[in-house]
């Protein structure tokens, strides 16, 4: 497959950094570099100019092809090691590309939500 994959994930929403933490890649995809889209940086520079909205979605990139919202769930759950019940539960609920498409705007008025009770600015892109 290949050796480094990198996830871009807003680090004040407390589900997309825990996400970002427990996620577990198989050791046949290598390393996971997680970028903090609110810390910028060439990574969040390319999602944007590809028209990616990082405000309310994680992006993956492997071997220079950017996943993005559900897409990016669905990748890396089958991407992911089976080890451990949250990589478990991740294979299951997001496996399925349909289902990660029917979910993911449910997480992300969660994530929303969690947002503002909490205080935390949207990233404005």
């Amino acid at each position: 497959m290949t050796d480094q994959a990198t996830l871009i994930y807003d680090g004040d929403c407390p589900f997309c950094s825990r996400y970002a933490r427990y996620v577990r890649l198989r050791q046949a995809v290598g390393t996971l570099r997680l970028v903090d889209a609110r810390d910028g940086g060439a990574e969040v520079d390319r999602a944007r100019r590809q028209g990616l909205r990082l405000d309310d979605r994680m992006v993956l990139e492997i071997g220079g092809v950017l996943y993005h919202g559900d897409a990016c769930l669905n990748r890396l759950a089958l991407m992911s090691s089976r080890s451990g019940v949250f990589n478990r539960v991740n294979y299951l609920l997001f496996k399925s590309p349909r289902l990660a498409r029917v979910a993911y705007p449910a997480l992300r008025s969660g994530r929303n939500l969690a947002l503002r009770l909490l205080g935390r600015k949207p990233l404005g892109y």
